[in-house]
């Protein structure tokens, strides 16, 4: 303090720059790798209490299968695609090549005596719905029983994957059906560019050969010739549903025609055998096929749980109408042949 003609100054003093923001950073990690670690703990937890149940998860990546006779659940949730991953590249749901070597070993290993087949599906990709087709029937042709059970929903992809089976069950509130395929949706930007005045050429070697670009317009013989492909790849469908199914093609054509079905709609037009659940269809395989007293083994791929969808939740999106557009744009340029129900 310093005294001046009755005046009085204090000096007060500085604080040091930085600390707060230190302590700050000290905080917000030490909250994160607390998170981390209970993310660890409860998943840790969680495999022993599936344990307990008698439930086998394998790790990522890895196939353990069981020293004693079985009955094997595959489960198929989520889109069918060559993989699923969240903003981290953290792998979810449905893993096309995890499932398929999962199938081939149990095709291979002399103690597994049956095949549940579980699909939560709206569908997928054409390619990848019919490779997992393909190696199911090549499980059947086995000489083993293989039964799918229907969740919420097998529709399309879904249901394309289903139909090798001996018996489908679905859930008494399962969607299914969606038979058909679609495109995608095109998406033309040439009246938009003209009103900003934007010019595009394209510089091509033929005049199919940007087909599909959001640049330029599509002619009716450019729709016809995507039409064809989408034609073959639903006669395609069409032909496996009348043929694993023993439903006369023409009536295969009738009731393929996109449309959802209920599970008693499907069960009256035999696109399903039974309504009922998991356990239902367990005890039937078992009663059915002399397998009596074989445990129920359910195979899942192990995944992070509830730790990476809470980072993924900090990602925000831009949702103005630029990002809007050019979201749309991207999504142009990924069309791909599909076998999913759109609605759902």
């Amino acid at each position: 303090m310093n005294e001046e003609e009755n005046v009085r100054y204090y000096t007060v003093p500085e604080k040091k720059k930085g600390k707060g923001v230190k302590n700050a950073v000290i905080i917000i990690g030490v909250i994160f790798a607390g998170l981390i670690l209970l993310s660890l703990t409860m998943s840790y937890s969680i495999d022993k209490l599936f344990t307990g149940l008698g439930i086998s998860e394998t790790a990522s990546g890895e196939i353990e299968l069981p020293h004693h006779e079985y009955i094997a659940q595959v489960n198929v949730e989520g889109t069918i695609q060559k993989s699923n991953s969240d903003t981290f590249g953290i792998p979810y749901g449905y893993q096309h090549i995890w499932t398929m070597n999962l199938i081939n070993d149990l095709i291979n290993d002399s103690n597994n005596k049956g095949l549940i087949l579980f699909v939560d599906s709206p569908g997928g990709t054409i390619y990848e719905s019919d490779e997992l087709y393909l190696r199911l029937l090549e499980y059947k042709n086995s000489g083993k029983p293989i039964y799918a059970v229907m969740g919420s929903m097998a529709a399309s992809g879904g249901y394309y994957i289903s139909v090798p089976s001996d018996k489908i069950w679905a859930n008494r509130n399962t969607w299914t059906g969606s038979i058909g395929v679609t495109l995608g949706t095109y998406i033309e930007i040439t009246e938009l560019l003209d009103k900003y005045g934007i010019k595009t050429d394209t510089i091509t070697s033929g005049k199919n050969k940007a087909m599909g670009s959001e640049f330029v317009k599509m002619s009716d013989d450019q729709r016809a010739i995507l039409q064809t492909l989408v034609n073959e790849a639903y006669m395609q469908f069409a032909g496996i549903v009348a043929t694993n199914r023993n439903i006369p093609m023409d009536k295969t054509l009738e009731i393929a025609d996109g449309r959802i079905y209920s599970a008693s709609q499907a069960k009256d037009l035999n696109l399903i055998d039974e309504i009922g659940t998991r356990d239902d269809a367990y005890f039937d395989m078992q009663g059915e096929y002399n397998l009596k007293d074989i445990p129920l083994e359910n195979f899942k791929y192990k995944t992070a749980r509830w730790f990476p969808a809470l980072l993924g939740s900090l990602n925000k999106k831009d949702s103005s109408d630029l990002s809007v557009i050019k979201e749309l744009m991207d999504h142009n340029k990924t069309l791909t042949p599909m076998y999913m129900a759109e609605i759902i």
